[in-house]
């Protein structure tokens, strides 16, 4: 009988990370195939998409309020089909609150199900737990830290690896970025990366730009890499230059690029989230700032775990770079903390050797090992 897996990838991350684990099985299993909710990287390995994964792209509990009819629907027609046709197994990658109901009816029907991408828990909802117990055939893990977590609960689990790890070089040649980028080899550079949202860059970029002009005020040779994922939020950014009567300001513009304004950069200053990841892969030392709603960021405040919001510190279990957040991300003191970077080299020696054992730690080639970890669910179709 042949393979047929069916999956659900939220997002564009999820579209690349769902894309090499099925070419990685199709190596076992060539004529496997593949469908349900899914994104270009996905279709372009041969994926029969359903749906688009951009239409999981919910941003804020509003917005998937305003969804839930929408989003509910596509959901429960997805799983009609699945009993329908019986797939070998089903794999959903991210997206959670999506996935974790549709896994659980799944696994009601006799079918495995399995997580790709730990939700948080280990930062907030630690009750989501027991749902994913029983939800869940198996659940792989990006971190290093997080299959202790499932193996307490009794989920079986296996830790992969995270795939920006696999991609990113351990050595950056940070000479070459800035000579193609056309950046002057001895200049102070600072990347802005105020966030891949539209609702992020509004929130930060007065802040980014006022930090940028003290930066500026300390060093008027200082050059600001400003990577932005899309038109939207470039006209956002640039709206604020104008805004704020910076025009003077030493700002390149860089229509995404994100990876090498970072490896160009001496600082980056990023919003929370992958991006920090990001820089800490690329050796880049930081400061991490975020700006949410007041009444969101009390509600995500009282349900955290962790001292840490940013995804370098986490994972080294102590404050690398500093967290400046919400009311404390004022331009004085994000100046300040970047300008302290600058000025020491030994301490962002210290964090770029700290940071490449991170590196070497999550590199675990992740799409071979979550195969190997799904081919046992896939065995019985095989045989």
């Amino acid at each position: 009988m042949k393979v047929r897996i069916a999956m659900v990838a939220g997002e564009t991350s999820g579209d690349l990370l769902a894309s090499h684990l099925i070419r990685a099985l199709r190596q076992h299993i060539p004529d496997a195939e593949f469908f349900g909710i899914g994104g270009p990287k996905m279709q372009a390995e041969g994926f029969e998409v359903r749906w688009p994964s951009e239409l999981l792209a919910v941003h804020g509990y509003v917005d998937a309020l305003k969804r839930y009819r929408e989003l509910s629907g596509i959901r429960r027609t997805f799983l009609a089909q699945i009993r329908k046709e019986r797939p070998t197994a089903f794999i959903g990658v991210d997206a959670p609150d999506f996935n974790l109901w549709l896994e659980g009816k799944v696994r009601d029907e006799g079918m495995p199900s399995i997580h790709f991408v730990s939700p948080s828990i280990w930062a907030w909802r630690g009750g989501r737990i027991k749902r994913i117990a029983r939800s869940v055939s198996h659940m792989l893990c990006l971190f290093p830290f997080e299959p202790e977590i499932y193996e307490r609960a009794g989920v079986p689990v296996s830790y992969v690896g995270h795939p920006l790890a696999d991609v990113f070089p351990l050595e950056p040649d940070r000479a070459e970025t800035r000579a193609r980028l056309g950046v002057p080899a001895n200049a102070a550079v600072v990347a802005l990366l105020p966030g891949s949202r539209q609702s992020e860059v509004r929130n930060l970029a007065d802040t980014y730009i006022a930090t940028a002009r003290l930066l500026q005020a300390g060093n008027p040779e200082i050059i600001f890499l400003v990577p932005l994922a899309t038109r939207e939020t470039r006209q956002i950014f640039e709206e604020a230059l104008r805004r704020n009567q910076a025009a003077d300001l030493p700002v390149r513009m860089l229509f995404g690029h994100a990876v090498d304004a970072m490896t160009a950069a001496d600082v980056v200053l990023v919003a929370s989230g992958t991006a920090s990841l990001e820089a800490a892969l690329l050796k880049r030392p930081m400061v991490i700032t975020y700006r949410i709603g007041k009444w969101q960021y009390r509600l995500m405040k009282h349900m955290a775990y962790l001292p840490w919001v940013g995804l370098p510190n986490i994972l080294c279990r102590e404050t690398i770079v500093p967290e400046l957040l919400q009311d404390e991300a004022t331009p004085d003191r994000l100046a300040e903390a970047v300008a302290d970077w600058l000025r020491d080299p030994a301490r962002r020696a210290a964090a770029e050797s700290r940071f490449r054992e991170l590196h070497l730690s999550l590199r675990q080639d992740t799409a071979r090992r979550a195969a190997e970890a799904i081919l046992p669910y896939l065995a019985s179709t095989r045989a």
